[in-house]
């Protein structure tokens, strides 16, 4: 798992599923060309070019009308996830492909800019544009990706998705509803527990069940931000999923159970996307920046949680146009401030924002996150943090200080030399102010830390025992690489800290 975590780690979601749709439409080609399933390559090919072409072609158009920044990696993504779910073309000249997919993609591509509120859109554009082509044009998606010869294949790359985005709440709790519903009402009506046993694999191997979960219901910016509102989302789509789910004459589909669930989604979910203009760059510490950007709008967050944000260039490298990144603000700032390590060979993303000039603009959505102070300021903490992880950190604890709220609050924070330290000044005056303790632990065994009132080279139980004697009475939270946050799991629950008590920074595409 650890290597491919690590190949994870340098593609962001948005390519992961890319490369996914592609991979699924080569395999369809291969099948057809067997005739394993009903489409040939030519046909799967043809049909994949023109809805393609449609819904670059649609988009451009938006963006131009709207003077919207274009996003092509969420245009091929849409577009491919429409050739999958629409009947592939039977000829060139089949006009009721033609009309449907032309509808379906221009719909698609709308959808984005017209079905939209604070500029960020409602509804998974594929599974607008099919829901309104049904009901328009009385012409309805087939999801002919739902076949047994597919899902090896679907559910190897919706695992990696899944992997990727750490979405396993939302995708278990639509996968198990859905099929618990199912279930319950054959069961209802005579079924015994052979036939249910069958019908549960065919609906699991004979439908789109694990494509629709895995692909379309964890699109980031139609999903809720937290766990909780994750699990409420896939549990409500699951039940909508229900084919006996009807009202009138209208009967639930895929695309229409998610399009319901969108509605509760941007009900219980932030609504703004933001253009924000760069106001200064500061340098923190060694190749280390602040990027503090003036938004277009006032937005309400709480200290800890990230937005995505896109920043169109030429010549993407594999980790496209967007990131997520941790907000290094405080709500109680009207700028809006992200804290960047740049790399040597760094993404072309982190090349473009480097590059950026002074009144330059950059895009933010989907803000999301339930790495956040708990409620009960009784409660006891202790942040650890590595590198740039830090950033939440900064955020929670320049809200304490602005609003005086005091709280025990002990960090730990990892670098290797001095140079790389962070946001210090503000970390000396919360331990003034508020009596925020920061241990700084330099790896570097050549380092001076006689500048620092509370040191270490290591963070291992000793030292943790020693900074933080009722260790086991706090909530630990964790920021920094992987590797480290899970090390850090590991090491706790070792001491005795309960799995409950440990709370880790994870966002979609960490990078």
């Amino acid at each position: 798992m650890k290597k491919i975590d690590d190949i994870l780690n340098k593609i962001t979601m948005y390519r992961v599923v890319l490369y996914e749709l592609i991979g699924l439409l080569v395999v369809a080609c291969i099948l057809g060309l067997f005739g394993w399933i009903a489409y040939t390559p030519v046909s799967i090919f043809f049909s994949t070019a023109y809805i393609l072409a449609i819904c670059l072609g649609v988009n451009v158009l938006f963006a131009w009308a709207y003077d919207a920044p274009s996003n092509p990696e969420s245009t091929y993504i849409t577009a491919l996830i429409l050739a999958l779910i629409i009947t592939p073309a039977l000829a060139f000249t089949d006009t009721t492909f033609l009309m449907f997919a032309f509808w379906a993609s221009a719909l698609a591509m709308a959808s984005k800019y017209i079905l939209a509120i604070g500029k960020k859109h409602i509804f998974n554009p594929a599974a607008i544009a099919v829901v309104i082509t049904a009901l328009a044009l009385n012409q309805a998606a087939s999801w002919w990706v739902g076949t047994a010869f597919i899902l090896p294949f679907v559910l190897i790359g919706g695992f990696l998705v899944t992997r990727k985005i750490k979405r396993f709440d939302l995708v278990l709790s639509a996968i198990g509803v859905s099929l618990a519903v199912i279930l319950v009402l054959a069961f209802v009506h005579g079924g015994t527990v052979v036939s249910l046993f069958v019908l549960a694999w065919t609906v699991i191997i004979s439908t789109p069940l694990i494509f629709f979960a895995t692909v379309m219901l964890t699109e980031p910016l139609t999903s809720p931000p937290t766990s909780l509102l994750r699990s409420s989302y896939g549990t409500l789509v699951g039940v909508l999923l229900t084919p006996v789910m009807h009202i009138g004459s209208i009967y639930s589909t895929p695309e229409l159970a998610l399009v319901l669930g969108n509605v509760f989604s941007y009900i219980v979910s932030p609504k703004k996307k933001l253009v924000l203009t760069l106001k200064t760059v500061e340098h923190i510490a060694h190749d280390s920046y602040d990027f503090v950007f003036t938004p277009d709008q006032q937005m309400t967050y709480r200290p800890g949680q990230y937005m995505e944000w896109t920043l169109a260039h030429p010549y993407p490298d594999n980790r496209g146009i967007r990131r997520y990144f941790t907000l290094a603000s405080s709500p109680t700032e009207r700028e809006l401030r992200l804290g960047i390590k740049f790399y040597d060979n760094g993404s072309t993303f982190k090349k473009k924002l480097l590059s950026m000039k002074v009144g330059e603009s950059i895009v933010a959505s989907g803000l999301a996150g339930d790495f956040v102070l708990p409620k009960d300021k009784t409660k006891k903490l202790v942040f650890i943090a590595g590198g740039i992880g830090v950033t939440p950190f900064r955020s929670m604890i320049q809200n304490l200080m602005d609003t005086g709220d005091k709280r025990a609050v002990t960090l730990f924070y990892s670098n290797r030399t001095t140079s790389d330290v962070a946001y210090k000044e503000l970390f000396d005056r919360a331990e003034m102010t508020l009596g925020i303790k920061t241990v700084h632990v330099l790896t570097d065994p050549q380092t001076d830390m006689s500048g620092f009132t509370h040191s270490a080279r290591t963070i291992d139980a000793h030292v943790i025992a020693e900074q933080v004697p009722d260790y086991k009475d706090r909530i630990f939270y964790l920021s920094g690489p992987r590797g480290m946050v899970s090390s850090f799991q590991t090491l706790l629950k070792t001491i005795g800290v309960p799995e409950g008590h440990i709370k880790t920074d994870f966002f979609p595409g960490f990078a």
